[in-house]
C-alpha cells in the first residue's frame, strides 16, 4: 500500500513541488476508517489567513478505505493568498458591499468585518484589510472538531459554529453548520464548497467521472475543448495539462428541492470514490479544474433575519469502486 500511494503521489507532486515546512495549529481525527488532519484557525500562526474562504475546515489530508482524497493542489503558497487552502472549504458571499462606502466595513461570515477599498467591484482574489476577525474557539474530540466564531457588533453579528465529525463505524465525513444572527441586520448570502479533491493524488482528466442525479445543461466557455456534459456526467477529452483548465461557470437543470445536492465523484484508475449531499437544496451549481485538482462547487442560499437561525449539514460518504461492484 505504501508503494502504491507513493506512484500515486510522484505526478502531482512533479507539477506542484514541495510545500511549506513550517508547523501549523493543527488537529487530527479518526473514526478507525477515516483519519483526517484539518488546520485550525489562528490569526497569526494560522495556515490559511485569506479573506475568501471561511477559516475553518482546511484540510490537507483524508484517508480512506487505502484512498486518499485532498492535498495540495496549488504551486504557490502563502497564507493570506485567497486559495492557499485545501479539503472540502467554504467561501461565503460578502454581505452589506454594496452599501458600504470606501473606508467602511463589510462581512464575509468565518472571516470578519472588511474594509472596503476604492474599486470597480468586489473581488474574491483581492486582499482586503480584516478590520475585526471576531474570535475563534476549538473544541477537539478524537474524532471531531467544533468551531465557534463570534462577531459582535451594532449591524452585522453572529454566532457562527460549524462541526467536522467523522461518523462511527462509516466512511463518513460530516459538515454540520449552525449561524445565528445576534445582529441588528439581515444576513443574506450564498455559501458554498469549493472542494478541492485530489482522488489520490491523480491529475485530472478523463480517469474522472462526475455524476449529478439530474441532467445538467450549461456552457464551458472557452475551456469547452477539454471537457463535456454527457447525460447526468461531467466527463473530460484529454488530460489536463499545467495551466488548462476545465470550467462550468453555473450549471442549470436542477430542482428547489434538497434531493438533487447529490454529487459523485469516481476515479476510474484508483477505484476513488466519494459522494456528496446536503439537506439543503442547491441555489446553484459551478464547476472548475485545473490539472491538479476537480472541484464540483454547490451553492447554498443563506438569509438570517436578527434573532434567528439557519443550518445546513454537508455529507461525504467515501467509498471505494471495487467494494461498490460487489
Amino acid at each position: 500500500m505504501y508503494l502504491k500511494r507513493i506512484l500515486y503521489v510522484l505526478p502531482l507532486a512533479v507539477l506542484l513541488g514541495a510545500g511549506p515546512a513550517e508547523e501549523f495549529p493543527q488537529a487530527e481525527i479518526t473514526n478507525g476508517i477515516v483519519r483526517a488532519k484539518i488546520y485550525l484557525p489562528d490569526a497569526k500562526k494560522g495556515y490559511y489567513r485569506g479573506t475568501r474562504f471561511d477559516w475553518s475546515g482546511n484540510m490537507p489530508e483524508l484517508d480512506a478505505n487505502g484512498h486518499t482524497y485532498f492535498g495540495q493542489w496549488f504551486r504557490r503558497y502563502d497564507p493570506t493568498l485567497h486559495d492557499a487552502i485545501m479539503g472540502p472549504v467554504e467561501a461565503f458571499s460578502p454581505v452589506g458591499y454594496d452599501e458600504a462606502a470606501v473606508g467602511e466595513n463589510f462581512l464575509v461570515i468565518g472571516v470578519g468585518m472588511l474594509a472596503k477599498p476604492e474599486e470597480d467591484r468586489y473581488f474574491f482574489a483581492n486582499k482586503y484589510q480584516i478590520v475585526d476577525a471576531g474570535s475563534w474557539k476549538v473544541k477537539k474530540k478524537s474524532s471531531q472538531v467544533e468551531f465557534r466564531h463570534v462577531l459582535k457588533g451594532d449591524a452585522y453579528a453572529y454566532d457562527y459554529t460549524k462541526t467536522v465529525a467523522l461518523t462511527q463505524g462509516k466512511a463518513e465525513l460530516v459538515l454540520s453548520h449552525t449561524l445565528k444572527n445576534t445582529g441588528k441586520k439581515t444576513i443574506e448570502s450564498q455559501v458554498y464548497n469549493h472542494n478541492f479533491f485530489m482522488l489520490d493524488n491523480q491529475p485530472t482528466g478523463p480517469d474522472y467521472v462526475t455524476t449529478l442525479t439530474f441532467e445538467p445543461s450549461g456552457d464551458a466557455g472557452r475551456t469547452a475543448a477539454r471537457g463535456r456534459l454527457e447525460g447526468k456526467q461531467i466527463l473530460y477529452n484529454k488530460p489536463l495539462e499545467r495551466g488548462e483548465h476545465l470550467q462550468f461557470e453555473s450549471l442549470v437543470g436542477f430542482s428547489d428541492v434538497a434531493k438533487d445536492y447529490d454529487i459523485t465523484i469516481e476515479n476510474r484508475k484508483t477505484g476513488a470514490a466519494v459522494r456528496i449531499t446536503s439537506d439543503r437544496p442547491l441555489s446553484k451549481l459551478a464547476f472548475w479544474s485545473p490539472a491538479t485538482t476537480i472541484c464540483p462547487e454547490p451553492f447554498i442560499h443563506v438569509k438570517v433575519e436578527p434573532g434567528e437561525t439557519f443550518t445546513w449539514t454537508i455529507n461525504y460518504q467515501f467509498y471505494s469502486l471495487k467494494d461498490a461492484d460487489r
